[in-house]
């Protein structure tokens, strides 16, 4: 089955529980809070006011530790680091005096034997992970530590085509510019929205030139998405809202493409069987966009990488092994955004739109069929293996 990049990334966010008791069962004792001492004192002060990936390093120690469940974050302060107004609800302050290591090991046995001390200048990746964190002193260490959240933002990218050419694109827009800007993920993921919509009115204009330029637009068009992506990532700023948008408007945009390819052959002096086809190539689209929604919330994914489809026999698609896993993740690269608007821009440039449409008709049939497999399979196909 082919997808292209919609209905993915919700996770993140989205992947939060809330511990409940049922009526009538027996009551379970709340887990015990593992306290963990966060040291900004003068200290980390030098490198904890330093900026790293868009973020000061104690405000991303703040937000890394604020995603860990069943902790108790106590941050010792001595004043001389600057603390963010409001805190997470598992975060609060307790003011210390005299020397700082001292007063921070008094801090520690006093929350018990199982406290854990953090410094505020240090980055890490895994918040759990305190002891793989890249400590912040001065200016080389700071560059080491922006370098290292920035590649770790791009580990999940997929795409052939991304991979290759749009994430290092969007990565350095990041880095130089939407870092310096206050702009939120969800405000450049509708920036990217209007100029894919510009891209695909482009293509239904009809003319060569039209096709060309408006396919290279909706490639600018998936690079600034790369960019609120990574933008959110690097800033640890990823929400449910964000995610969900920055889906919505992808899949959209896929859909207003198919049409536009079919407007545009039509325009110059096609026939209403180009609409057709593009009608029923965006139907398809759009009944696979559905399915792939429906998974997400079924399985509690945000991922559509990380959905099990009926064709992986329970496991998650991108992690499937075994018989036939290598073609089925080629088809899939095939049929991807990035792949799809690179091959459209080479066949507008020899002025072949009809082959184009052809193409996204054949993947919208793959990706349609895939998703009816999905409601027709037994429970059984995509369950989880023992």
């Amino acid at each position: 089955m082919m997808t292209m990049d919609g209905a993915r990334e919700l996770g993140v966010a989205a992947r939060t529980t809330a511990s409940t008791v049922l009526a009538g069962s027996p009551r379970v004792a709340p887990r015990q809070l593992v306290p963990v001492v966060l040291s900004a004192t003068r200290r980390e002060a030098p490198g904890a006011m330093m900026w790293v990936g868009g973020l000061r390093v104690v405000d991303r120690a703040i937000r890394q530790l604020a995603r860990l469940r069943d902790v108790a974050v106590v941050i010792a302060d001595d004043g001389s680091v600057r603390l963010p107004r409001r805190l997470p609800a598992n975060v609060e302050t307790r003011s210390i005096e005299g020397d700082p290591e001292a007063a921070v090991e008094r801090l520690r046995v006093e929350l018990g034997a199982e406290a854990v001390v953090v410094r505020a200048d240090t980055v890490w990746l895994q918040p759990a992970r305190f002891d793989r964190g890249t400590q912040v002193v001065d200016s080389a260490s700071r560059r080491a530590a922006d370098a290292v959240v920035f590649r770790d933002a791009q580990r999940d990218t997929v795409g052939l085509v991304d991979r290759a050419f749009n994430q290092k694109i969007a990565s350095m827009l990041t880095r130089l510019l939407l870092l310096r800007l206050p702009f939120a993920p969800a405000f450049v993921t509708l920036v990217a929205g209007f100029v894919g919509l510009y891209g695909a009115m482009l293509v239904a204009d009809g003319t060569w030139q039209g096709a060309v330029v408006g396919f290279a637009i909706l490639e600018a068009h998936a690079i600034l998405d790369g960019c609120a992506g990574e933008l959110g990532r690097v800033r640890l700023h990823q929400t449910v809202l964000g995610a969900w948008l920055d889906t919505v408007v992808g899949d959209f945009v896929n859909v207003v493409m198919i049409l536009a390819v079919g407007l545009g052959l039509w325009s110059r002096g096609g026939t209403y069987l180009d609409m057709k086809l593009a009608a029923v190539a965006a139907g398809l689209t759009l009944f696979y966009i559905a399915v792939a929604y429906r998974e997400l919330m079924r399985q509690g994914e945000g991922d559509v990488s990380k959905l099990r489809w009926w064709f992986t026999y329970g496991q998650q698609l991108k992690s499937f092994r075994g018989a036939g896993s290598r073609s089925i993740k080629a088809v899939i690269l095939l049929g991807r955004r990035d792949m799809v608007v690179l091959v459209a821009i080479a066949l507008a440039y020899f002025d072949q739109l009809p082959i184009v449409l052809l193409y996204l008709l054949i993947v919208a049939m793959v990706r349609a069929a895939g998703a009816l497999g999905q409601l027709l399979a037994p429970d059984w196909r995509t369950r989880p293996p023992a």
